[in-house]
């Protein structure tokens, strides 16, 4: 027993050394409410199981839960088909204003073609800015159905979203995917969307010919080939971010805090070289106390 206590020391020791990665429950945010599960409305009772324990339902200290079908795409897209198949589910938790949007996809091998980033830009332009999302589905699937979730949870926790800018927001994950599957690498689609708005937003261009500019531009900067007709997807969406209501004054900052979110977060602790040696160290003592029992 005496030889057990060294090592429950250093356990303990190890859990108050190790940074957290996510935030300590500390109850119901009573300024936001609680988080907001919304479950794709074709899931099976099984399937729907598999995505509460993906998206730590039971970890919550109070959730809502809630279905996303196929009537609310008319709600939020001008030519939604009620009849569409809704898997992908998502956990959404507003965050206060300056705090920006962390997305995080939980079964990655299950969304195959939606990526964080493109969530994000997604979001963003539906006028989504402080909130942090968890993604999940329990099969594999495109994704896309998670983003209507995401703004039927947004807007029953309270928000009202401009219904132009969640259509226009559906159509650039659209064209995102579909730069994808022409080859593009999804890196390389999001950072291009990215640049793009983020010059509309310094520019202001005011006609579509100023847009088709910054189009070509970007592709240029970036050496990305498209076809005409990709080109032409590209610029259209880009002209209608262009005519939304938003505040291009502040959104070209929002722009810059989407692309670094993910990579700080992360980053802290991977690139902490002492920080994983301790680790290393902590495992080689513990392995050698547990050898110490049997000798």
């Amino acid at each position: 027993m005496k030889k057990i206590i060294p090592v429950l020391s250093s356990i303990l020791a190890l859990s108050l050394m190790l940074p957290s990665i996510s935030s300590a429950n500390v109850g119901i945010n009573e300024k936001f409410g609680l988080p907001i599960v919304v479950y794709g409305g074709n899931l099976s009772e099984a399937e729907k199981e598999s995505v509460a324990k993906s998206l730590d339902v039971a970890g919550e200290a109070d959730v809502e839960e809630i279905e996303v079908t196929g009537q609310d795409l008319i709600t939020y897209i001008k030519d939604g088909d009620s009849r569409a198949n809704m898997y992908s589910s998502a956990k959404i938790t507003r965050k206060d204003a300056g705090e920006g949007l962390v997305i995080q996809i939980v079964t990655p091998d299950n969304i195959t073609q939606v990526t964080t980033e493109m969530y994000a830009n997604a979001m963003l332009t539906a006028g989504i800015e402080d909130a942090s999302v968890e993604v999940a589905a329990p099969k594999a699937v495109t994704g896309h159905s998670a983003l209507v979730g995401i703004y039927k949870a947004y807007e029953v926790n309270g928000e009202e979203l401009d219904p132009e800018r969640t259509d226009v927001a559906n159509d650039e994950l659209t064209v995102a995917t579909e730069l994808a599957d022409s080859g593009v690498e999804d890196a390389k689609v999001s950072e291009l969307l990215t640049e793009i708005k983020k010059q509309i937003a310094e520019q202001n261009p005011a006609t579509r010919e100023e847009v088709e500019k910054i189009v070509e531009d970007q592709l240029t900067k970036l050496q990305i080939e498209l076809s005409p007709e990709d080109r032409k997807l590209l610029t259209d969406l880009m002209d209608r971010i262009r005519k939304l209501d938003i505040d291009f004054s502040k959104w070209s900052t929002q722009l810059e805090d989407l692309s670094k979110t993910i990579e700080d977060k992360i980053g802290t602790i991977v690139n902490d070289e002492g920080f994983w040696q301790s680790v290393k160290s902590f495992f080689q003592k513990l392995a050698d106390s547990v050898r110490g029992w049997f000798n």
